[in-house]
Order: C-alpha cells, then structure tokens, then sequence
C-alpha cells in the first residue's frame, strides 16, 4: 500500500524514527557513560507536549461577533461607497483627519535635534530619508 503518511493535528505521527524511545539510551557510549546518563535523566521529570494550542480558549468564541457574507446588512441606508473618492454617499471628507497645525509645530521643536542625527556617521539611510520627509511637510 506504501509508507504511511503523517496527517495534521491530532493524527500526526512520526514516521522517520521512533520519537518515544528516541533519548532512551546514548548511542555508543563508553564503559559507564550510559548509567551516568540514565541518573542524570531521572533528576528532573520529563517534560510533555502540550499538543496544538487551542486559540479559541485564549480568545473566546469569534462566532457571535462574526457576520456572514452571506448575511444581510444592517445599515441599509450607507452604500458600500461611503467614504469612498467616487460613488454615492460621502466623499473623503467623511474621514477625520488629524489637526496638523499641532503635530507642525511640535514637528518644529523636534527639527534641530533630528537634522543634528540626520548628520551622524552611522545614521541610516531609512532615517535621514524620513527626516528629510519630515522637513517638506513642514
């Protein structure tokens, strides 16, 4: 029928070699090394598998908050579109955006100290770039 194959989860089964009895013994040991081995195994119990993590014990059930595709929608009066540049409802401005006036200025007080490590030796490329960046918004 052919070489057994190892299925996922719960069904996965080694077949390269025997895992149980895999550090059972030192392979060629020399004289005495083996029970020196066998006691240094029994001091300390041997870790188990914990086996597959399960995710919704960690999270709790996604399933009540999930909404199908298949599912009507519940706001029927927005289109798909809204917020969208081009289609029925509203445009971009219906996406907040920040006050930039504050971050400008805050950008400001921060220019000296950040053109100062755009000029150090080992400053990134990716870090003046973004400095760079920084001062033509400004």
């Amino acid at each position: 029928m052919g070489t057994p194959v190892a299925g996922p989860g719960g069904f996965s089964q080694r077949t390269d070699k025997a895992v149980g009895n895999a550090n059972a013994t030192l392979p060629n040991a020399q004289y005495g090394e083996n029970k020196d081995f066998q006691e240094i195994k029994s001091g300390a119990p041997v870790g188990t598998s914990p086996g597959g993590m399960d995710i919704g014990s960690l999270m709790g059930s996604m399933a009540p908050e999930a909404i199908g595709l298949g599912e009507p929608t519940a706001m029927d009066e927005v289109p798909v579109t809204d917020g969208a540049a081009l289609g029925p409802g509203a445009g971009m401005e219906a996406i907040s955006q920040p006050d930039s006036s504050a971050s400008s200025s805050q950008m400001k007080s921060w220019l000296v100290a950040m053109e100062w490590l755009a000029n150090q030796p080992g400053t990134s490329d990716a870090n003046r770039n973004m400095i760079r960046n920084m001062k033509s918004m400004m």
